[in-house]
């Protein structure tokens, strides 16, 4: 995908030396990283660069350096199109579904929230602002750009959910329930219609006079075969159903028996017109300019303080509306709409979830051209009981499977990074298929491929081929796009009229880390 022409990623690069406090192990020196200040950002480059390591935090760009920091962070990335919903996924989803229809939290466990802040990589890194730029914005005005000289630009372990249901029994015993005494039941033995006058067989639990205890799944099933039976009866003007038509009923009200549900079958569940609350996810633009995003702002802001003073113990002042706007409203990327693109357009996003008019929840992503990437979500703690962490990160799979339909290329849900080495950060794994970046050669390697290796080795290239290079490696420095004094240039023209010592040394690193592509279509700001 092309960047707008008017659109241009300018960038200051701060070179990775000293080492900050680890959020993750609580070293106070073993966090190392490079960083870049990126004053404006196309969506491309940055989904080039995340496919390099590199996540944004505010207008801080950061790349790990993986083979000496304390924790290597990864990034990992979900395949959303091939998603399934584990066993935990689906408790979390039919909560929120009990929650939202009929009040109930009777069952919830306090305190249960595997995803607790997805994602906390940013939070671990109170670092960047260190070194904030202090570039005006007139020493960024483009004034020419020099045509002759510059370069040119170019570009499971499936979790399969088993039905826990026997479902001839279940269809069998829901159809004598309505049938004639003695009438059989195509394909059952011809005494299954006496199960259901037979007495309740011994029960194997505390109370053997009362029979075995039968899952609420089951008798749901068991209902609404029931009615739809009695529904049908009904429009037939009195005449019973025949046995054959009753079992092409029960087949018709079951679409696909044998599928799993899907993360949209529990989210778009149809709900009650009695429902006990409203839940509804707008998706607001990162504008002032924006109604929704201004008018939400102080109720926005507000929730983030709450959230961190209470999860994170933050002070008042480390988390009022100017860190809140630094943190999580001011964000390099440039917004864009393109025809194949989605309808909200590419750029950064708040998801916001409004219960009963109130804000709960906010999710902050970016909606780039081969992905959505979450970058943080905070919460009221009031409703922890809802695992809002996990909750959030389902519908924002969903979202990327709904934006898929419209942009075919946007397939994947970037999770931020996956930190073996802390066991609290594993979670990110449970979301599968997924995989890992190679930190070497930049592909990505089935998350089952690299579990094994990070058991004997917190660093690892995941890239089993010996002979395989970063493909995307630098091949001509001189190539490199330079913004100097207001002008456009490729590194080898502002290399001669640079006064002073070199600085090739850190434009070669530089360009090795965001790679070929994007040091010919970034502008490297130089004073």
């Amino acid at each position: 995908m092309a960047a707008a022409e008017s659109s241009l990623s300018i960038v200051e690069y701060f070179r990775g030396e000293d080492g900050y406090r680890c959020g993750y192990c609580k070293n106070e020196t073993g966090n190392l990283s490079h960083g870049m200040w990126a004053h404006s950002m196309t969506v491309q480059d940055y989904q080039d660069l995340i496919d390099r390591g590199w996540r944004r935090s505010g207008k801080y760009v950061y790349k790990p350096i993986m083979n000496k920091t304390c924790c290597p962070q990864y990034t990992i990335r979900c395949q959303a199109l091939h998603f399934q919903t584990s066993k935990s996924h689906k408790k979390v989803l039919k909560k929120m579904l009990k929650f939202i229809s009929k009040g109930d939290v009777s069952k919830v466990m306090g305190g249960e929230e595997p995803m607790d802040s997805h994602i906390e990589d940013v939070v671990a890194c109170n670092y960047e602002y260190r070194n904030e730029s202090h570039v005006s914005q007139a020493e960024l005005k483009l004034l020419s750009v020099d045509h002759t000289e510059r370069a040119e630009t170019e570009d499971k372990d499936k979790e399969q959910m088993k039905e826990e249901v026997n479902v001839k029994k279940v269809e069998s015993s829901s159809l004598q329930i309505h049938m004639a005494k003695g009438t059989p039941v195509p394909g059952e033995p011809s005494h299954s219609t006496k199960i259901v006058h037979a007495l309740p067989k011994p029960g194997k639990g505390a109370d053997l006079n009362k029979p075995p205890c039968r899952k609420a799944k089951d008798i749901r099933k068991e209902r609404k075969l029931q009615k739809l039976l009695q529904n049908q009866m009904c429009t037939c003007e009195g005449s019973p159903l025949q046995a054959g038509d009753q079992v092409l009923l029960l087949q018709n009200s079951k679409s696909k028996p044998n599928q799993p549900k899907t993360v949209e079958d529990f989210i778009f569940a149809s709900l009650p017109d009695d429902a006990a609350h409203k839940l509804e996810v707008r998706l607001v633009p990162v504008s002032f300019e924006d109604p929704q995003f201004k008018s939400s702002f102080s109720q926005s802001a507000a929730l983030f303080a709450k959230y961190q003073m209470a999860i994170h113990k933050d002070a008042p002042s480390d988390c009022d509306e100017n860190e809140f706007t630094r943190f999580l409203c001011d964000s390099p990327l440039e917004a864009e709409n393109l025809p194949n693109g989605p309808d909200c357009g590419y750029g950064s996003f708040h998801q916001q979830y409004w219960l009963d008019g109130k804000i709960i929840a906010v999710g902050v992503i970016d909606i780039l051209p081969y992905c959505v990437s979450s970058v943080y979500l905070y919460y009221d703690p009031d409703y922890s009981f809802l695992s809002l962490g996990v909750y959030s990160a389902l519908r924002e799979i969903a979202f990327t499977r709904q934006l898929h339909e419209k942009a075919p290329d946007l397939c994947f849900y970037y999770m931020g990074f996956y930190i073996h080495s802390c066991p609290k950060m594993r979670y990110k794994g449970q979301y599968r298929p997924s995989d890992l970046l190679c930190p070497e050669t930049y592909v990505w390697i089935p998350i089952e491929q690299c579990l094994p290796l990070l058991e004997h080795s917190k660093y690892c290239r995941f890239n089993q081929d010996v002979k395989a290079v970063d493909d995307g490696r630098i091949k001509e420095l001189g190539r490199v796009r330079v913004l100097h004094k207001g002008t456009i240039m490729p590194y080898s023209v502002y290399k001669k009229r640079r006064k002073g010592p070199s600085d090739e040394a850190s434009v070669h690193q530089y360009a090795s880390l965001v790679g070929q592509t994007c040091s010919e279509r970034m502008l490297l700001f130089r004073s």
